[in-house]
């Protein structure tokens, strides 16, 4: 699960000491961009080339240098809670349901009045004009009535939040300052996994803490943030370093520390940052119109596993599967179909499904952009003017597939009336699922849309499909209002 670094979400982006401390007490390091060739070895066969040890990063430059422009962010709102009452009639206060039901209510008992309460939240951010503007992360000031930021100094500000994007969880903050420390800004892009990170922040309100660690992943997508190309690491957050730097070892700040990843809601060693150059994008548009845009295709895309690889024929399992195409939308005016499988955006490949949305969500709004695509078999490429993001677009994991044997599905046609209801020219109602459809998650009650990206228009047809395929097929089911692509493994 992702959890938010602030007290409210407790989201975190981490980095592991431990891996520093260990390596410290040999007084030397590794890095592998450091390659070196020794002398060959005697005899007549050559030295493979070996890492040479080389001094790590020194983290206190680093860390004084940067260290005042890295602020306390303290927020407070309000949420509404119940008022204190009698407690639920009829009741003893004695009983052990008494006080489930004071809190929550009997069932058909009317609630009570509401409140507003304080809440107090706690996070970090850094100074990127001279004047007083501050970057953080949007869930760290939403809702808040009252933003204050401290410095090192001590010296103590009401921050003016001037817009805030949830989409990439970036906030622009100002403060009434002038002559203020900033922080310099790097390229994400130069970063390489495996290279040491620092963040700065303020874990549980322990203002400049620093903890360092090493870049695990670049690029990562997470289902709640579709928008974002997360840099994953391994560095130390808690609580409070929400919305603070990420630096590499050069003392630039190539990240905003966002989320971590974790089972148990506390720190677990898998952490992702916002990339710096995406943040000052949004931080640009927030400045000049107090919002941020983002571009819209206006497709439900989900992931290309080996299983809808073999269906389609794709050489690999890459890629972003339609499985549905907004209406009017700007795919379904670019001619975008259903079992289309992405590949490319204006000549950027297309490798996991969360790609798509991440990398559509930077550009602009009404952009055009080249788009490859893979149909039934063969590559095509198509045109699209973007819209303007109002919904993300979702992101589906398909059932995984297993079991052998035939299709095992019994089908019959749409009723008129049916064909009414779920919108659809054809399909064919599942009536059993048995065998590896039913392995595969397919229910009776589903409606068969298409197979392998035809459309289902009679059994027969279906028959031919699946006897013709190889080790699988790609089923587009529709179950009530949603479509998605199920794979099914023939044996």
């Amino acid at each position: 699960m992702n959890t938010r670094i602030d007290t409210p979400k407790r989201l975190a982006v981490a980095l592991a000491a431990a891996a520093l401390l260990g390596a410290a007490a040999t007084g030397a390091y590794t890095s592998a961009n450091a390659l070196a060739t020794p002398p060959a070895a005697t005899g007549t066969a050559t030295a493979a080339p070996m890492v040479a040890p080389v001094a790590a990063p020194d983290f206190s430059v680093i860390t004084a240098r940067n260290g005042p422009a890295v602020v306390n962010i303290s927020v407070t709102g309000t949420t509404k809670t119940a008022l204190e009452d009698d407690g639920p009639q009829g009741l003893s206060p004695d009983d052990p349901f008494y006080e489930f039901f004071r809190q929550f209510g009997m069932p058909g008992m009317q609630r009570g009045p509401q409140r507003p309460m304080p809440t107090h939240a706690q996070g970090s951010g850094f100074i990127v004009s001279p004047d007083g503007v501050i970057l953080t992360n949007a869930h760290v000031v939403k809702d808040a009535k009252e933003v204050t930021v401290k410095l090192t100094d001590r010296r103590e500000f009401q921050a003016k939040v001037l817009g805030a994007d949830p989409k990439t969880d970036v906030a622009v903050l100002k403060i009434d300052a002038k002559n203020l420390p900033t922080v310099p800004l790097g390229n994400p892009k130069d970063l390489k996994v495996g290279e040491w990170v620092l963040a700065i922040g303020s874990p549980f309100g322990f203002e400049n803490s620093v903890t360092v660690g090493v870049v695990s992943a670049k690029g990562r997508s997470l289902p709640d943030d579709s928008y974002t190309p997360f840099i994953q690491t391994d560095v130390a957050i808690n609580p409070g370093n929400s919305g603070g730097p990420l630096f590499n070892a050069r003392g630039e700040v190539v990240g905003i520390n966002s989320q971590i990843y974790s089972r148990s809601g506390g720190y677990q060693g898998v952490s992702f940052a916002i990339p710096i150059d995406l943040a000052t994008r949004v931080k640009e548009q927030i400045v000049a119109t107090g919002h941020a845009s983002h571009a819209k295709l206006g497709v439900t895309i989900q992931e290309v596993n080996q299983a809808f690889a073999d269906s389609f024929k794709l050489d690999k399992p890459e890629g972003a599967l339609v499985s549905n195409v907004q209406k009017g939308g700007p795919a379904d005016q670019a001619g975008l179909r259903t079992g289309d499988v992405i590949l490319k955006v204006d000549g950027q490949p297309i490798t996991a499904s969360g790609d798509l949305p991440a990398l559509i969500g930077q550009l602009a709004p009404g952009q055009k952009v080249r788009i490859d695509i893979w149909r039934q078999g063969r590559p095509e490429q198509l045109t699209a003017s973007l819209g303007n993001a109002g919904d993300k677009a979702q992101v589906a994991e398909a059932d995984k597939a297993t079991g052998k044997g035939r299709l095992g599905l019994a089908l019959r046609p749409l009723q008129p009336q049916e064909k009414r209801e779920i919108a659809a020219e054809a399909g064919l109602v599942v009536e059993d699922a048995r065998g590896p459809s039913a392995m595969a998650g397919v229910q009776p009650g589903d409606v068969l849309l298409a197979i392998n990206g035809t459309p289902a228009r009679s059994v027969e047809q279906v028959r031919e499909a699946v006897a013709k395929a190889d080790k699988s097929v790609a089923l587009l089911i529709q179950r009530g209002d949603n479509r998605i692509f199920v794979p099914v493994r023939l044996g």
